[in-house]
């Protein structure tokens, strides 16, 4: 019993390993990305939520959170209007939805938030315009029980970190 107990240790501290050095490396080491040395500055436009389920301060904090990505995480310097890049667009989706069922009782046991936000980004150096997009971009967290409003916002949080990050993997990393 003591064998597989050490087994099952090892095991999973392995894959705690495993996890901690990959969220490390995704975090530091795709920094500056690949920007095209003319690129100096950006704009990140204000994203309009437009989706069914609205919350109150979900524009302002992904905006906010896509622009503090860039800033962090480039040499770009942001500006309010016509940066080289310019990132524009809306938020489509906001949904809390069964994710699992409990079994023999049809209640949820696995709810999930899903955001989407529509992407237009632009380089303004880019003459041939082929480094453009427009493209959708959808992230969600799965959570047990019923949402309360800091379960929510904690969620909300999480999200938009992850869809700034590949919105930013995909405009300078070509993911």
């Amino acid at each position: 019993m003591n064998h597989h107990k050490s087994i099952l240790t090892v095991i999973i501290t392995a894959v705690m390993l495993i996890f901690t050095t990959q969220s490390c490396g995704v975090k530091y080491s795709l920094s500056g990305g690949s920007i095209p040395e003319n690129m100096n500055t950006y704009t990140v436009e204000f994203f309009e939520n437009i989706a069914p389920m609205v919350i109150t301060s979900l524009s302002q904090d992904f905006t906010e959170g896509l622009k503090e990505r860039i800033r962090t995480q480039s040499r770009l310097n942001q500006v309010d209007q016509n940066g080289d890049a310019i990132f524009e667009g809306v938020i489509t989706n906001y949904t809390i939805s069964s994710a699992g069922v409990e079994a023999n009782t049809n209640l949820a046991a696995l709810n999930r938030l899903s955001i989407t936000v529509k992407v237009k980004y632009t380089n303004r150096k880019d003459e041939s315009g082929e480094s453009d997009y427009e493209e959708n971009f959808t992230q969600f967290r799965e959570f047990r029980g019923v949402v309360n409003t800091n379960t929510e916002l904690q969620l909300t949080r999480e999200i938009i970190l992850m869809l700034t990050e590949d919105i930013y993997n995909r405009t300078f990393n070509n993911w």
